[in-house]
């Protein structure tokens, strides 16, 4: 048992109130709103005026008051502290806690907390593993002496806290992933005469949300695009850039760029605004009156064509490096005749990739799997043949064209 602020007994079932109350809430509640009940929670059981929880920002080189309690103006405010700097900003650049009993500018970032008339701060960081990923203090309005025991029932209280963080964090970042990444797939398929298209989107089932996407429009001179591509990576971040690349690609597209050039303004895009990010790429470009494509792919795996008579085969074309690993680029264009009813199959590695197998391995064996036929029942029979009732342990983006046979 800890002896806590104000000479207060901090037992192991209070800290578990703690943690249940947190649990609680993070199923229905924002990450502020559960911080916001858990100072107040804090107050009452340390017996302080005010508790503030400080959460690393956007730019990580400042800590954002995102939860406070005796003192929410400072919630109100947006205040920002940089780390490195004033009270809460060297515990998180310290890793270590601090208490504190001059408060005024010369030590203390917000001017809030010496005009309420604070007179003894005790902080201590939040840990996420190694990292700390922000602050949490409570202040006196009378002077106070924190000993050892207080600090330690503070960083107690402070796991909890940063498990709170971190678990909603992940939950909100999964979704908000999932959502972005499902509103940045285009709602519907071009209307284009003389072509049909189906699709398949697959999030894994371990792992999270990934980068994977697919994407096809009609430009106003009649010119069809469809691209298949994926983000290295799993999480928010990685959907945020695939959104990016998307829309700059359609941009380059729209600006009467060829397929080669579209790629080498997306690699230099995202390099420059989007460092130490890869993305892979395959862009299929057809003409009226759709009877070719051309292709070019910028380490995205080749499609596979199926034509009305014969079998299946992996479309033979130069794989240039993925998008954002640097160095000189030339992509090369390869162009391949789609005679009526030819179908094109184009996949992320999701559908193919198989643990000990070469990724040619798994081509061929979605090569068996496709046949020339309306794009919904190749997709079916792909689906069937390659994921069947596996669990996808990567994102799966498939997309499935046809050049409509001379019968309909």
């Amino acid at each position: 048992m800890l002896r806590g602020v104000a000479g207060l007994e901090v037992s192991d079932a209070q800290l578990r109130g703690i943690e249940v109350l947190a649990e609680a809430y993070l199923g229905r509640l924002g990450v502020e709103d559960v911080l916001g009940e858990l100072t107040r929670r804090i107050s009452e059981l340390l017996e302080v005026d005010t508790v503030t929880v400080l959460l690393r920002d956007t730019d990580p080189s400042l800590l954002a008051v995102t939860a406070a309690y005796g003192i929410e103006e400072e919630v109100r405010r947006g205040v920002r502290v940089p780390v490195g700097t004033g009270f809460a900003g060297t515990i998180a650049a310290e890793a270590k806690p601090m208490v504190l009993d001059r408060i005024d500018e010369s030590t203390v970032e917000s001017p809030l907390l010496w005009e309420r008339g604070i007179r003894t701060l005790l902080g201590v960081p939040l840990f996420d593993g190694p990292h700390v990923i922000g602050v949490l203090h409570v202040g006196s309005l009378t002077p106070r002496s924190f000993t050892t025991e207080e600090v330690q029932a503070l960083e107690a209280v402070a796991d909890h806290v940063a498990s709170a963080v971190r678990n909603r964090g992940l939950e909100l970042e999964r979704v908000t992933a999932q959502v972005l990444q499902r509103s940045l797939l285009p709602s519907r398929l071009p209307h284009c005469p003389g072509v049909e298209f189906a699709t398949r989107y697959v999030p894994a089932e371990e792992g999270g949300v990934g980068g994977d996407w697919y994407d096809a429009f009609r430009l106003p001179n009649g010119d069809l695009w469809v691209m298949v591509g994926d983000v290295a990576g799993h999480g928010l971040m990685p959907a945020v850039v695939m959104g990016r690349l998307r829309s700059a690609l359609r941009s380059y597209a729209l600006a009467g760029n060829g397929p080669d050039q579209v790629l080498a303004l997306a690699d230099r895009k995202l390099q420059f605004f989007e460092p130490g990010f890869i993305a892979t790429v395959l862009v299929a470009v057809l003409q009226p009156p759709y009877d070719q494509v051309r292709l070019a792919s910028a380490g995205h795996l080749p499609p596979v064509l199926a034509l009305a008579q014969g079998a299946a085969s992996v479309v033979d074309i130069s794989v240039t490096p993925p998008l954002g690993v640097g160095g000189e680029r030339v992509t090369c264009v390869t162009t391949v005749d789609m005679p009526p009813g030819a179908t094109m199959v184009a996949c992320t590695d999701g559908l193919i990739e198989r643990r000990g197998e070469s990724l040619m391995e798994g081509l061929d064996r979605l090569a068996q799997a496709v046949r020339a036929d309306h794009p919904e029942r190749v997709c079916k029979t792909v689906m069937d043949a390659l994921v069947g009732n596996g669990v996808p342990r990567d994102d799966i983006a498939l997309l499935v064209f046809r050049r409509q046979a001379e019968d309909g």
